[in-house]
């Protein structure tokens, strides 16, 4: 018995004669726009009817492209860590952030155990108050 072999599609061969079944037009039917080369359409064209996005009204301001984003991390992950001085490197190193361009923000959930000093561009109020009950360092550092 002979191995199968797998099934491959074979290629559109556009405007090879008429016993092809795609000479001629080529598969693009008669006259018109479409049929023209170099034809292209903006995406969302609606055949000259008012488009979509234009015809649903608009409302409100979107300020996604301006807001800040921040990598958290929060105090009960610091106190995991052996080490007492705690910069965003460590941090990646450790897995607890992802290195990214993203200040450094510092949240107050959870407590700590010990005297350590932390280096991030933000702290919650919660978290700085926390770390210096507990002798510790809350630094900020510039962007």
């Amino acid at each position: 018995m002979k191995a199968k072999k797998p099934y491959k599609k074979k290629r559109k061969r556009l405007g090879c004669g008429p016993s092809s079944g795609h000479g001629k037009t080529s598969c693009r039917g008669q006259k018109g726009q479409k049929s023209r080369s170099g034809f292209s359409q903006k995406p969302g064209f609606e055949g000259g009817q008012m488009p979509l996005i234009r015809r649903v009204p608009k409302r409100g301001f979107n300020n996604a492209v301006f807001k800040k984003k921040f990598r958290i991390v929060n105090l009960e992950d610091l106190n995991k860590l052996k080490e007492t001085e705690i910069k965003a490197e460590l941090l990646v190193q450790k897995g607890l952030i992802r290195k990214s361009k993203n200040a450094l923000k510092v949240l107050g959930n959870g407590d700590i155990a010990k005297s350590v000093t932390v280096y991030a561009q933000i702290f919650s109020k919660q978290a700085k108050d926390k770390i210096e009950k507990q002798g510790g360092k809350a630094v900020v550092v510039a962007a």
